[in-house]
């Protein structure tokens, strides 16, 4: 069978897969979701493609150009998947620093759904009594290979693009501000916001002695505050009684590059960080790195998990939202439930299968079909972006 076009894609009156008799969790007006919709097996295409394949194909050249940036001492990551990177050439080459741009937008940003659940309790404390945080539960669900029409090939609505006139933003400055001649509503003149290879220009050109060029990962067209009161009825139908906190992090969000020279790379450098901390000399650091710094944020990767459609109403590039809650619905509310702390994976989406009974052959084929489908975006995404990472 063909592969649909995302414009046949079922509308929002349609039944949803997940409805079952007596099931209060999920979305019962959630529309159907179509299995053709999803990528194929993860057999079916690791026989097309090997597992030392490169994540991403380079613009304009072989990958050793940016891997010899990311095996050396010029490049670092912190516990937020953000990468920061020194190199000469980066600062002195507009039309190197525009590929690696373009290379490093290719990688999605990791966004995430978390649920915590925590409650206050007394403990003694040498004879005094205190008030205590504790943890009942922390679950969290990646979104990343909904950012995806088919995880196997990477395909996406990824969209390159410079911050417009009217956007506050640093531009090669210490405080945001939007473009000379613009305000919130109309731009005098109707100047052209620049390019990304003249923003490149700009700040290869700059004599600052300290710079950063920054590019930011976004997720768009995803409507948190209506994930967020699902969640939130869901696990008040639990009967728990504590405070919930449901919140969206995300990883991968951001690429700073910095100049070659002496002050950024100790601002990298993780012991002389614990120093100036340990010694409070940051309180003189901070002000000094802040007010030094330009600032060139222009540069944004946009991955949309929906756009405006016809008659206002939406097209997703994967799964909406309530098809997403249907997906997920019981293997959060069983973590939950469990009391666990961690991120959820394709083991526990099978096994949440197996919690509530259902009905008809016809809903079993069609709903294995759903999971399935869900499981193969989940391996792709994690076999082209790596798991298992220390935390």
């Amino acid at each position: 069978m063909g592969r649909p076009s995302l414009n046949d894609r079922p509308d929002g009156d349609a039944l949803s897969l997940h409805t079952q008799p007596g099931d209060r969790l999920l979305d019962d007006d959630a529309p159907e979701l179509q299995v053709d919709d999803f990528p194929p097996l993860y057999e079916d295409v690791a026989e097309s493609s090997t597992s030392s394949a490169p994540l991403l194909a380079n613009p304009s050249g072989p990958p050793s150009m940016v891997n010899a940036l990311n095996m050396g001492n010029e490049w670092k990551r912190d516990d937020q998947g953000n990468e920061y990177y020194i190199d000469e050439r980066l600062n002195t080459d507009p039309k190197f620093l525009e590929k690696h741009v373009e290379w490093w937008a290719q990688t999605p940003p990791r966004p995430y759904v978390r649920i915590l659940g925590t409650h206050k309790q007394n403990v003694d404390n040498a004879g005094k009594k205190e008030k205590k945080t504790v943890t009942d539960f922390d679950v969290q669900v990646e979104l990343t290979p909904y950012l995806y029409s088919d995880a196997t090939n990477r395909v996406s609505w990824r969209e390159l693009r410079t911050i417009e006139n009217s956007e506050v933003a640093r531009r090669g400055t210490v405080l945001r501000k939007r473009a000379p001649g613009s305000s919130q509503n109309i731009e005098v003149g109707l100047a052209e916001k620049p390019t990304l290879a003249e923003w490149t220009h700009r700040y290869c050109a700059s004599s600052a002695g300290l710079k950063c060029l920054a590019l930011e990962r976004r997720v768009v067209g995803f409507d948190a505050e209506k994930v967020k009161q699902k969640l939130n009825s869901m696990v008040r139908a639990t009967n728990y009684r504590g405070c919930v906190q449901i919140t969206f992090p995300t990883k991968d969000a951001r690429v700073e590059v910095y100049n070659d020279c002496k002050t950024n790379r100790w601002r990298m450098t993780t012991w002389v960080w614990w120093l100036c901390t340990l010694t409070l000399m940051i309180l003189f650091t901070w002000p000094y790195l802040f007010f030094r710094t330009k600032r060139f944020e222009v540069v944004v990767a946009e991955w949309p998990f929906s756009k405006p459609g016809e008659n206002g109403r939406k097209k997703y590039v994967s799964i909406s939202e309530d098809q997403w809650y249907n997906m997920w619905g019981r293997a959060i509310s069983r973590a939950v439930l469990e009391k666990r702390q961690c991120t959820l994976d394709q083991q526990d989406l099978i096994a949440s299968q197996g919690a509530d009974p259902v009905y008809g052959d016809g809903i079993v084929d069609e709903a294995m079909g759903f999971l399935r489908a869900g499981i193969n975006a989940m391996n792709e995404v994690n076999r082209h972006l790596g798991w298992g990472h220390d935390s």
